[in-house]
């Protein structure tokens, strides 16, 4: 039910008469309006940037989800994605996972000095692509340019608006002892497609990341169920682990985890070990977490598993009273341990 999002040039690059990003293009002057005419405008054409205003108008229609995220992945060009489309699904899934249907964004580059103009417009047309298939428009953004040195060739910054699911009651508060804890996919797939590209650190292995949109299956959920979704969020940086122990934090309840259901693929969950990772930690960028009702919870993982992008989901746990504030993994040679929250960043630059 999900389309496959497309990272290869697939139409001829707009002539531009420099190959790579000079400090001009940053000037405000000629050079800036070619370089955003040639291919940002091109490209995300759409009423609000042909105005070229100082700001976008919009019209919202009663409670309304805002959020903003800055993306710094490296390398830039990876498999199944580009910091392009991860910048624009990462900030759709921020607003899905609150409950809110994504319509508009701003998108603003900041470019260094030498970035070869072909690479960009590499990320401007997967960019596009994210953009056609969550259904969003760019109505509104910047561009920045730093001299050689002082940036790692492209950082991207997205702002997100949707309205929110008239049906949404989320929030720490509806936790509740008993709840089911669902996961919507496999762990830890964008992270170690980021780390098996790392310089220094490359191996060999066939995994993309799963960089793509969730708002579909996180409103039909909330559409089917209303209330009895309790919250959802999604594992980015910091995986499952984190985002569990912040909810058992926050809620003073206790998480269990049964180790025997993790969604984990055999080569990720090799890589993992070759690297002295755990899959639990490593950062997600199409997966999300949801507590809701136990009596529903067969029903919420049959209407995901409808989906391409939540084929593989599962009941990985539930909400107790026992041991208030923490996340506590059952193994499955029937020990228990704790899963504390990390305390760093695991893998830097992963989104």
């Amino acid at each position: 039910m999900n389309k496959s999002v497309k990272v290869e040039l697939n139409c001829p690059a707009p002539v531009n008469e420099f190959d790579s990003i000079t400090i001009g293009h940053g000037g405000g002057g000629k050079l800036t309006q070619n370089l955003l005419k040639s291919g940002v405008f091109s490209l995300l054409d759409n009423e609000w940037l042909r105005e070229q205003g100082d700001a976008a108008t919009i019209q919202l229609n009663g409670k309304t989800a805002f959020s903003t995220d800055t993306f710094v992945v490296s390398p830039l060009i990876f498999p199944g994605g580009t910091i392009g489309d991860l910048a624009v699904n990462g900030t759709v899934n921020d607003l899905a996972v609150s409950g809110a249907k994504p319509q508009y964004l701003s998108l603003s580059f900041i470019l260094e000095e030498g970035l070869e103009m072909k690479l960009f417009q590499q990320i401007l047309h997967s960019i596009r692509d994210a953009c056609e298939e969550a259904d969003v428009k760019i109505i509104t953004g910047d561009t920045k340019v730093v001299e050689k040195g002082k940036g790692d060739q492209i950082f991207i910054n997205t702002t997100g608006i949707g309205e929110m699911h008239s049906k949404s009651k989320m929030g720490m508060n509806r936790i509740k002892k008993g709840d089911a804890v669902l996961l919507s996919g496999s762990m830890a797939r964008h992270g170690i497609t980021i780390m098996s590209k790392r310089n220094g650190l490359e191996f060999e292995t066939k995994l993309n990341s799963d960089t793509r949109p969730l708002h579909r299956i996180c409103l039909e959920l909330i559409d089917t169920f209303g209330s009895q979704i309790h919250l959802m969020r999604d594992p980015t940086r910091g995986g499952v682990a984190n985002v569990l122990n912040e909810i058992a934090e926050q809620t003073g309840k206790g998480i269990q985890l049964n180790e025997k259901v993790l969604p984990v693929e055999d080569e990720v969950a090799g890589a993992c070990e070759m690297l002295g990772l755990d899959p639990l930690y490593v950062a997600n960028e199409g997966l999300f977490v949801a507590i809701v009702d136990a009596e529903i919870a067969e029903e919420c993982i049959e209407l995901i598993r409808k989906w391409e992008y939540g084929s593989s989901a599962v009941a990985i746990g539930k909400v107790t009273e026992d041991h208030p504030g923490k996340v506590v993994l059952h193994s499955a040679i029937g020990g228990r341990r704790v899963l504390a929250q990390a305390t760093g960043e695991l893998l830097p630059r992963i989104c």
